[in-house]
Order: structure tokens, then sequence, then C-alpha cells
């Protein structure tokens, strides 16, 4: 018996089906990253074609990591030469190839979405445009949309002649455009669109990839954008050999810029492909997979097909309505705990909701019952700030045109370049057309900087020698040579608090994470490595091994399964949102009702749904209905919980004692039973909380107050955020409230 004939019916159709365009309609939990290993193994084994000619395309590193190492153990040698990688990376190794041909040398910088931010704001100030008319996040979502859609600043900047505030977007996109030009960088948007422009303005580099890619698959088809959908059709128009895996249902990127008609009309695009449904379901139980049935039979934008399973029925859904939002935190938290103590672990858990607001509340819930928790989607470890400044050295280094990174750090530590020279360094720059460190060249030129001329020219000549270290030693040499030379790590230990500590062990991360990129790469490169780090989603950094409860959006949840899922806040109002309830829009509730289907099956033996008769949002308590979808699930498999939650426990203390390097080993917040304080405030401090109480902070979320000191007409408070750490802060400043 061949490896081919454990696979079913439709899965070994799908295998078998090698020559032209192929369009497999993957049902949740149907087993697609199966049905594309195997696929790649029967056209290396049975086709006898070369596995360099065949490409798979995914979205996240973490899908291409999981195929690339079943690929590798389907076929054993000649596996790694497939092309398994995501779309973004993909373009990177292109365009690290020939960028040159249009325009960016080959040593290009990526910057993140943070990085993005601040270009748009340089972008806002330089043209004058007010931040409190124009916010930076939709600025630099109408520019991704123009990205997605394939449209140019110069075209932006015509289609919307005659309306004052997109024109005011075209000028800002313009303007950005030139900016990432001159510091020689791309942003995500650009690694697709600029690998797009590379083909249409060179057709014999186009040729030349059409040529080595005679078989193309792509996963989450119905996640593609315009520009995604463009650059697969441009690689396969010579052989036609394009297999996409996806599921229309489960489409819910819209505002990221997916397209759900890339996969609803294939067919209309490639007239002679064939379609595979897989409705077989491997995860979920026989009830899971009929409420996900009945909720998305609703949508009319869909293709028809149906889970079913070979699995028993289970357990029916259990449907619980709570008093308030604190109440249904509660009883979420208990029923993690009853379960723990029958013997399941905490990483069975997933608590999934709508928004990330809703997170602070279940946090509360289970801090109070001791219950070990991680958020995915919190702040990654390459975007706190050690991280961001140790990498803003490595960039100027390896590219001395990035102006982000060399603003970043010029005066990170402290070496007196204060915010003024900055500015006249920066003005000198764009008056001249220089990038901003080959102005600091010229310091002695600019007016009125006789004072920083001496340290601008000692910054310079550092990072020379840095460069020089690059070329005679290891990348882990030089990462502690910058550590060291540059005094970061010093001033850290000096400052000698928690804070600090904890962003010394950071970096220490940062250090093993390069000395493991080093080991293992067979050319390793300082540009390859700040590649790898760039192109790193939350999401890839979670670790489904270890014990902790999963806290995370719907739309962080897709791809992932769980045995326990509670979807929670399932109100009119936040599931489907008021935005979508009052726009009337029938597509936006069809993706709202998506989103849905996905929450109900990542769960693989039991489900739970709740929601709360009240909430407060934005600071008023709303009475918002049972959502419409729970409504849709048929009354016979799903039961309502009428015990009562307990409230034994609200009033529980409890204190963090946390972990080093939390976020990026994927460790959680162990907690530990702490006698709780109370600190004599004075009167005209206007402060309700004592050492012990969990208070709020509006950037910092949920934290526990460590210390209360006097300082004169304020206090200043000790406070354990698990998102960022220990923060002193001054009481009148921070706005803390305390968190019932």
């Amino acid at each position: 018996m061949s490896k081919y004939d454990l696979l079913n019916p439709m899965q070994k159709d799908a295998v078998l089906s090698a020559e032209g365009p192929l369009l497999i309609l993957a049902g949740a939990g149907s087993g697609k990253t199966r049905v594309l290993t195997h696929r790649i193994a029967y056209l290396i084994e049975e086709k006898h074609v070369n596995p360099w000619n065949i490409m798979a395309i995914t979205f996240t590193n973490k899908a291409a990591k999981e195929m690339r190492e079943r690929v590798d153990h389907l076929i054993g040698e000649g596996g790694q030469q497939v092309w398994v990688s995501t779309f973004h990376s993909s373009c990177v190794r292109i365009l690290r190839k020939y960028c040159d041909k249009i325009g960016f040398d080959r040593f290009f910088t990526i910057y993140d979405t943070d990085d993005s931010k601040k270009i748009v704001r340089e972008c806002m100030k330089q043209l004058s445009i007010d931040p409190k008319q124009y916010k930076e996040s939709a600025l630099l979502s109408a520019i991704n949309g123009a990205k997605n859609d394939l449209i140019p600043p110069h075209l932006y900047a015509i289609n919307t002649k005659g309306d004052f505030r997109k024109e005011s977007y075209a000028k800002v996109y313009t303007l950005y455009q030139e900016k990432l030009k001159k510091c020689n960088a791309l942003d995500f948007g650009d690694l697709l669109v600029k690998t797009v422009e590379l083909f249409m303005a060179h057709p014999d580099v186009l040729k030349t990839y059409q040529n080595q890619f005679k078989y193309i698959m792509v996963d989450e088809y119905q996640d593609t954008n315009g520009v995604q959908f463009e650059l697969i059709n441009q690689l396969a128009k010579e052989h036609h050999n394009l297999c996409v895996v996806g599921d229309d249902d489960q489409s819910i990127y819209k505002f990221r810029g997916a397209d759900i008609s890339n996969i609803l009309d294939f067919e209309k695009t490639y007239p002679k492909a064939k379609v595979i449904k897989l409705e077989q379901n491997y995860r979920s139980t026989g009830n899971i997979l009929e409420a996900a049935n009945q909720v998305i039979l609703n949508n009319v934008g869909r293709k028809s097909k149906k889970l079913w399973t070979e699995k028993e029925d289970g357990e029916k859904i259990t449907f619980k309505r709570l008093p308030s939002e604190k109440e249904e935190a509660l009883y979420v938290a208990e029923h993690i705990l009853k379960g723990v103590k029958t013997g399941m672990g905490y990483k069975d858990f997933a608590l999934l909701y709508r928004t990330n607001a809703q997170s602070r509340i279940l946090e509360e819930s289970l801090v109070r019952l001791n219950i070990p928790y991680k958020i995915v989607g919190g702040t990654s470890f390459y975007q706190r700030k050690e991280i961001k400044d140790v990498l803003a050295y490595l960039k100027i280094i390896a590219n001395g045109t990035d102006n982000l990174a060399v603003k970043r750090i010029i005066n990170v530590p402290r070496r007196g370049i204060g915010d003024t020279t900055i500015d006249k360094v920066d003005q000198y720059a764009n008056k001249n057309d220089l990038s901003f460190f080959k102005a600091l060249l010229e310091v002695s030129f600019i007016p009125d900087l006789t004072r920083a001329e001496k340290k601008i020219t000692d910054f310079f000549q550092m990072i020379l020698s840095f460069r020089s270290q690059l070329e005679t030693g290891s990348l882990v040499e030089l990462l502690n040579v910058v550590l060291e030379k540059t005094g970061y790590r010093k001033e850290l230990i000096i400052e000698d608090t928690d804070e600090a500590k904890d962003r010394l062990s950071n970096i220490d991360e940062l250090v093993s994470k390069l000395t493991d990129y080093e080991a293992n790469e067979e050319e390793p490169s300082l540009n390859g490595f700040l590649e790898e780090v760039s192109l790193i989603a939350d999401v890839d950094q979670y670790d489904q091994n270890t014990d902790v409860v999963v806290l995370m959006t719907l739309h962080s949840a897709k791809g992932l399964e769980f045995p326990y899922v509670f979807m929670t806040g399932l109100e009119e109002g936040l599931f489907p949102s008021f935005m979508t309830i009052s726009s009337g829009s029938e597509e936006d509730l069809e993706e709202e009702r998506r989103l849905c289907y996905v929450g109900i099956t990542r769960a693989e033996q039991k489900l739970w749904i709740t929601c709360a008769s009240s909430r407060m949002t934005n600071g008023q308590t709303m009475a918002n209905p049972v959502s419409r979808f729970i409504r849709e699930i048929p009354s016979d498999i799903i039961q309502k919980d009428e015990v009562v939650s307990s409230k034994v426990v609200s009033n529980v203390p409890f204190s963090y004692a946390r972990k080093n390097n939390a976020f990026f080993t994927n460790q959680p917040y162990q907690i530990t039973k702490t006698a709780k304080t109370t600190l004599p405030i004075h009167a005209s401090a206007a402060i309700d909380y004592g050492v012990g109480d969990l208070v709020l902070h509006k950037q910092f979320g949920l934290g526990q107050v460590k210390n209360i000191e006097h300082g004169g007409k304020d206090y200043q408070v000790t406070v354990d955020f698990p998102s960022v750490g220990v923060k002193k802060l001054f009481a009148g400043l921070a706005g803390l409230k305390k968190s019932q």
C-alpha cells in the first residue's frame, strides 16, 4: 500500500490531479496541508518533476515551516530544493537578486508597521498636516490599500483629485514613498508591489521564474489580495499548473485587503479549472461541525459545501448568558479551573473574542484564580524598545541610508545629540537630497552645530568601526561589540532596576537568537538575519506546547485548534459589531459570520459560547441582545447552562512573580498569592489604590502595584505590567485606575 492510498478519496483525487489549474476547496480541519505535501511528493516521485520546479506559497512562517518539515519527511533527500515560503519571503528572495533593476540597492531594509507609522508621522510634519484632523493609522491604511490594488502614488493622486481629504492622503503617499526610496527601504506592501513591478518592467526576469516554477501551489487562497493575485497569475501564465487551496467560508481579512472574489471567481479566471471539495473534518465532533454548518449556511456569497466527520456527535455546545462582563469572565475562569482539576492542561483551553479590548476583564479573572495565561497579539519581542534599538544599530551597519534607524539611535544611549540637532541635520539632508547618515558627514557645513560637531563625528566613526568589525568577525561578535562600544548594556546594568534587568534579559535572548541563526544557516549574513526577524509575525511566536491558557482575537485564532474553546462576548453590537450592523452592508455581515464560523471550528471536543446582558463600553453600560449567530445554531445541539457563577474568589488578593523573557520564551506570568498592603494616601493625591492592587493604564493595560513612594507633590508608583514589565510612574500623570 502506498502513502497515497491512506488519503480519503477526495484528498487522493486532489493529489493525483497534477496538470492544469486546480481549485481545492478545503473546509476547516480537512487535512489541506497533508494534501499539499503529498501532492508535492507525488509530483517528484511519480511525475518525476524536479524539486526546484515546484513552488509552494503560504501566508505565515509557522505554516511554511510546518509544510517544509512535512515535505522533507515525505521526500527525504531533495525535498529542501522545493521552494516553500511565504508571499513576503518569496518576494524578498527575488528582490535581493534583481531589485537593482528597479532602482533599489540589493541590501535594502524591510520596514515593519511601527517603522511605517514613524515615516507617516514625518510626512505629516513635513507637509504641515494636522494630526488632529488626520490619523496616521488612516493614512497608512490608505497607502496599504492603494498598494494592495497596485495603485502607485501618481495614479492615486489623479484618482483622488477633487476630494480634499484624499488629496492630502495622496501627498503623504507620494512623500512616504520618496522617503522609503531615500532610505533604501521597502515596507511589507512594497515587497509584493516591487516584485510585480520588476516582472512587468523586465519580462526576462519574469520568464526566468516562470521557467523555474512549472508547478505552483498557493495555500489560504481566500486571503489573497489584488497584488498577490497578480503576482501568482504572472508566475503561472506560462504553464498554467496552478493549484490553489482555500476556504471561502474562512475569508476574514477584508480589512487587510483580502479579496474573497479571488477564490469565488477562480473558475472565471481559469475556465478549465478542476474543482475538488474536501469536506471530511478530522478535528471536531459532530455537534461542533453541525453548529458551524448551520451558521455559515446563512451566507449567500459562498461555494456550497458541508463539513462532516466520522467522529461521534460529542457534547452539546454550552451557551451561558451572564449578567455582566465581569461575571462572564469569572464563569469562564472557573470552568477552566474545574477542567484542570479533572486532568486537563491549561494549554487545552483557548479564550476567543472579537476585539482586543475584551481581554482585560478576562485577564483579571484568570489572575484572581491563579491561572497562567498568555495573550497572542501583545507586544511582540521584536517590537520591544531595547530590541528595536539594538536592531537599529545593526540596520545602520548593513544599510547606512536607513534614515529611520539612524535617527532612532543617534542619541541612544544619550551622547548629547538632542532633538534640535537632529532636526537641523534632517532639514539639511532634505534640502540637499542626502540620506540622514550622509548628512552627518557634512556636519561642519550645517549652521549652528559647532557644539555638536565632535559628538556627531564620533558617532559616525563608531558606525564605520562596526562595519569594519562585520568584515572581520562573526555576527555574534559584532553584536557584542555594538553592545559594549555603544554603552547600551552598561547603561542598563548601572540603572539596576527590575525593568532594566528585564531588558538585559531580552537582549541576551537576541544574542541567543543570532547565535542560533549563525549556527544553522548555510550562508549567514547580517542582511539575512535582519530579513528573518523582520518577517516574524505574532502568531509565529506562539508555542502550543507551553502549558498556559491562550487568549486571542478570533482573527488571530485562524489556523489553530484547541480541545476546549470559549467564544466570549457574542452580543449584537459586539459580535457582529455595531459598525457592521449600522452600515447595513450584507457583505460585511457575511464576513462577521465567517469569523464566527472560524471561531466555532477551532474547537475539537467542547465549545462554550458566552455573552453578557450588560457590558461597559467606552464608559457606558450597554444592554445588548444575544448575537444572531447564536440564534442560528439549532436548538437541539445547544444547551443553556443554568448554573450561577459562585463568585467566591472575586476578592482574592494576588501578585505576579514574573519570569524573565516571558514573551520571547512563551513562558507564562506565574501567579503567587501575597498579602495585600494599603498605603495611607494624602487627599491631594487623588488615588484610590494601594500596594497589591490591580490598576489599569491606557497604554500598558493591566498591572499590579508593587510600591508607592511619596515624592513631594506627587507619588511615584511602581507597577508590574505583564505586557511591558515593571514601570515607575508618577500618579498624577499616569492616570492609573483601580481595577475592580
